[in-house]
């Protein structure tokens, strides 16, 4: 029979790489801190760590065959699904990206998100393996999924900034007085806790609330009383 070394020195690089990234896979899955979830072709949740457990507030028969989109916020999943694919179809090996989830009682939070394809012996991705390590700093700035933060005109108003509209432009669009759209941005930028427009938008994309990916801007209903 021949001895392991030997088999190896006859495997192909792709399959060299497959193992290498099981075996990477395997030394990183209970690293203290850090998300990891092992995902099939379909992005449906194979395993996870302790970590997932505990950061997203949930039990193993709530977690495993679950489609991982799930745990991500609606703002930002056409963007995860756009990279995903490209790492299922080989066009990418790996991908790094700001990400908003949400956790345990419908809490939202930031964090970087890797995506790397784990590819089988002949090369094809038959995988997805995830890291995600939370942004603690965001944590306090986010909100519970589920939080009616805007009213309709705030909502108009925060999409009519985002878009790069001026106070007149909104005051004729919306059928405000031009003091009526300042009074609006200065709630929006209480309720935000942030000092000026351009740091309005950053925080609406932030926590979630401006759909990722969206043009012209939208406010997501959710987040509207």
């Amino acid at each position: 029979m021949a001895s392991s070394s030997a088999m190896r020195a006859t495997e192909t690089p792709e399959a060299l790489v497959a193992e290498n990234y099981r075996d990477a896979f395997r030394s990183l899955f209970e690293q203290s801190g850090m998300c990891m979830a092992n995902l099939d072709p379909g992005m449906r949740v194979l395993e996870v760590n302790t970590y997932f457990f505990k950061q997203f507030g949930r039990g193993a028969a709530d977690v495993r065959g679950r489609s991982f989109y799930d745990f991500l916020h609606p703002s930002v999943r056409g963007k995860f699904q756009h990279r995903f694919n490209r790492l299922v179809e080989g066009r990418n090996r790996r991908f790094v990206e700001h990400a908003v989830a949400v956790g345990a009682k419908d809490a939202l939070f930031g964090g970087e998100l890797t995506g790397i394809a784990v590819p089988d012996r002949s090369g094809r991705a038959e995988g997805v393996m995830v890291l995600l390590q939370p942004d603690e700093a965001q944590r306090s700035a986010m909100v519970t999924g589920k939080e009616k933060l805007l009213s309709e005109i705030d909502a108009r108003i925060l999409e009519g900034v985002a878009a790069g509209e001026s106070t007149v432009q909104l005051a004729a669009k919306l059928y405000l007085s031009r003091g009526g759209v300042e009074y609006h941005v200065t709630t929006l930028l209480r309720k935000l806790k942030v000092t000026n427009r351009p740091a309005l938008v950053s925080k609406g994309y932030s926590m979630g609330i401006l759909d990722v990916g969206q043009w012209p801007p939208r406010v997501l209903p959710e987040y509207v009383k």
